[in-house]
């Protein structure tokens, strides 16, 4: 008799994850006492509580028939933040369809094929300046091609998607632009949007020297031993193996333009954030002019432009209505008057660590936070109104607790088993979840020092804005 199947295991959607962490807040309401800060405003004139000065007060439990309302009401409250989501999802899915990405990568890989170590830090920075703005599983579709020129250049697969997934690491949770943590976590944080950018940076830089070197390391080994890589019996029966990189379509001038013209959408988004005070609105706007620039570069009609943008949109909706949905959890809790009874308890285990572990120990909350809610935007929205008064309250600035968000949220996305981008892309070029591992694990325990050390020396160095 034939064995029977294993069921494979499925972890739940993040919908079903954060409705139920809405409904425990709720009941929470009504178990946990009320209690309340004082409020003082500081030298930036921001809101901060006063440590010395917390007391209980009369409970407000939340009715769990306003849920939907409540759902709702914070939905409204991010509207542009959610917006900007679903645009960048339109005008990046314009970019890709125009197929420059794909010429780009396919022409580098021609120029540095004998000289990896070149070749692979030219393209994990270029999918980490992307993904600066941009969430990794936007190249989920993208990854087969990526695998087919690196085995084409006598790499494994493995080395493919660590391109993107890597790359894509380091500028998605470094944060330096991202509108769905970034942005979010500092509008919670009453803070400039994208301040701060000039130590980003300088993480960026770190992360990238980092990831590099591991990744150098590794394909320079699988070069000169095939037999060394975990993908090996796998890679060795792929037929794509035999493909000419000369069949990704050359460079031409409306290709450079469309890249060229994404290069100055982020930088305008940049110069017009810093110098100009946009707000999400400006940079929604920006996303649809993207959109269009690229859709006439790319030849295509009016009528098929709205249509690429559209599905690109629709990829964004469920990122967008976690936003919403996580910012109720918040909303509750704030209703109920528990989210200073909540920062009140954390502080009081808190105070008991060492000052100079005080960011440090705030980035492994977030870290072991995301293994449940995996949304960035949607773990900003649930963490940040509590992370922020707690870090008031620890003498933490608030620029290092949101950069602490960031590296917990961010990082941490690469080895876990429930995390689209990860599963999404390695599922896409075939790597089972164990060789990904085999190869990862150790890169992602010195991404989670360095981590601890940076946000240390932001701690030390006051980063700020407060």
């Amino acid at each position: 008799m034939a064995e029977k199947k294993k069921k494979a295991f499925k972890m739940p959607h993040t919908f079903v994850i954060i409705i139920s962490i809405i409904l425990f807040a709720t009941l929470m309401t009504w178990i946990i006492p009320a209690g309340q800060y004082a409020r003082v405003e500081n030298e930036a004139g921001i809101k901060v509580i006063d440590p010395s000065q917390f007391s209980f007060i009369e409970r407000t439990p939340v009715n769990p028939l306003l849920i939907p309302l409540y759902i709702v009401k914070a939905i409204c409250s991010r509207i542009s933040l959610m917006l900007v989501i679903l645009f960048s999802g339109g005008a990046f899915d314009m970019i890709s369809k125009s197929g420059a990405l794909h010429s780009a990568v396919a022409r580098v890989a021609k120029v540095f094929q004998n000289r990896l170590y070149i070749f692979i830090p030219i393209m994990t920075t270029i999918f980490a300046l992307i993904c600066t703005t941009q969430g990794v599983n936007q190249f989920i579709a993208f990854a087969p091609v990526v695998v087919m020129i690196t085995l084409a250049m006598g790499l494994d697969s493995i080395t493919g998607a660590a391109i993107i997934l890597l790359g894509g690491a380091v500028g998605f949770s470094t944060g330096m632009l991202n509108p769905s943590t970034t942005v979010v976590a500092q509008e919670i944080a009453e803070l400039p949007t994208f301040s701060g950018i000039q130590y980003r940076a300088v993480c960026f830089v770190v992360f990238l020297i980092i990831t590099n070197i591991y990744l150098v390391r590794y394909a320079l080994k699988i070069h000169k031993d095939p037999n060394k890589s975990p993908m090996y019996e796998f890679d060795s029966q792929n037929e794509q193996k035999e493909l000419d990189i000369d069949s990704f379509g050359s460079m031409n001038l409306r290709k450079t333009l469309i890249i060229l013209s994404l290069v100055a959408a982020l930088v305008g988004m940049v110069i017009g954030s810093v110098k100009f005070d946009w707000d999400m609105e400006e940079l929604a706007a920006t996303f649809i002019g993207l959109a269009v620039v690229v859709g006439f570069l790319s030849g295509e009609t009016p009528s098929s432009m709205s249509k690429i943008f559209v599905d690109g949109c629709k990829k964004m909706i469920t990122a967008a209505l976690i936003i919403g949905l996580a910012t109720t959890i918040a909303n509750v809790m704030s209703a109920g008057k528990i989210v200073d009874t909540v920062v009140y308890g954390l502080a009081s285990v808190l105070s008991h660590t060492p000052s100079f572990l005080m960011a440090p120990a705030m980035y492994i909350a977030n870290t072991l936070i995301n293994f449940v809610v995996v949304s960035g935007s949607g773990q900003a929205a649930a963490v940040m109104p509590i992370m922020i008064p707690l870090s008031d309250l620890l003498g933490v600035t608030r620029q290092t607790s949101v950069l602490a968000f960031n590296f917990g949220d961010g990082f941490c996305n690469y080895i876990l088993p429930h995390s689209t981008a990860l599963m999404g892309i390695i599922s896409a070029v075939n790597i089972p979840y164990d060789r990904w591992m085999k190869f990862m694990w150790k890169l992602f325990l010195i991404w989670a020092l360095t981590s601890c050390v940076m946000i240390g020396i932001a701690q030390a160095i006051h980063f700020g804005p407060m």
